[in-house]
């Protein structure tokens, strides 16, 4: 049964410490919000904790999981978490960490963005009006804002957060969209869809955000995620000048 018009992906690996709390700070938000976990195999019982909240009586309807075997990327499981969104019919469908470096206060003003302002994708962004980043090492900062300039000067997207994962899609962007044409799995998976959608032309809206480094659990952040996101903003761009097709075919 489904209780939203919206549903928040979640995607998560080893993060007992925080899934329970993310979802009840959701559920506790005055707009319904259903949730969907994607589990990528956590040893930790991370799914074992969503199947216990789901068991109950509390939430009926509008906690959901899938799990997967193995850590398989972050970009495939949105992936998967977006087809699962469009098949069960949500209007407006939500990118989210587990580890509340995005503000689940937030979500009602991405989704304001997209439902009420008319807007088609809604970016939490750290980066439209300064540098909102709280606790994070200076040198992160420095590599996450630098990164942003350049993909903006090698691609022309118009967004100052081109890497943010907090973000707001309404599914049609999502079925003009070819997902199984989408290559990159880490930052670069960021990346490559907002630059698709933009190429499509749709309206996208920066939401200033501030982001909050993760106070439980360990960071997901690897130099191989970082160094596809590098070399994927060339092949983006490479692509670009070739003429590919960025929306999908009828």
């Amino acid at each position: 049964m489904q209780t939203s018009d919206s549903v928040v992906i979640i995607p998560t690996y080893n993060e007992k410490e925080n899934i329970e709390k993310i979802i009840r700070a959701v559920f506790g938000l005055e707009k319904a919000f259903d949730i969907l976990v994607i589990d990528d195999g956590s040893p930790d019982g991370t799914a074992a904790i969503v199947k216990g909240l789901m068991g109950g009586s509390e939430f009926p309807g509008r906690l959901h999981i899938i799990e997967r075997e193995g850590k398989l990327g972050l970009g495939t499981a949105y992936i998967a978490g977006f087809k699962w969104a469009l098949a069960h019919g949500y209007e407006y469908i939500f990118e989210m960490d587990a580890d509340f470096s995005h503000d689940p206060a937030d979500l009602p003003r991405l989704y304001a963005a997209c439902a009420d302002e008319g807007y088609d994708l809604a970016i939490g962004s750290r980066y439209v009006s300064g540098v909102n980043v709280v606790n994070w090492p200076m040198g992160r900062v420095l590599m996450s804002y630098y990164a942003s300039k350049y993909v903006r000067i090698v691609t022309g997207l118009p967004i100052h957060d081109t890497t943010a994962g907090f973000k707001c899609y309404k599914r049609r962007v999502l079925e003009a969209i070819d997902l199984d044409a989408i290559r990159f799995k880490g930052y670069a998976f960021q990346i490559e869809m907002k630059f698709t959608a933009y190429k499509c032309g749709f309206k996208i809206k920066e939401v200033p955000v501030i982001f909050v480094n993760r106070r439980l659990g360990t960071s997901k952040m690897s130099g191989g995620i970082f160094g596809e996101a590098v070399f994927g903003v060339m092949r983006l761009r490479w692509d670009s000048i070739r003429g590919r097709r960025f929306r999908k075919q009828a």
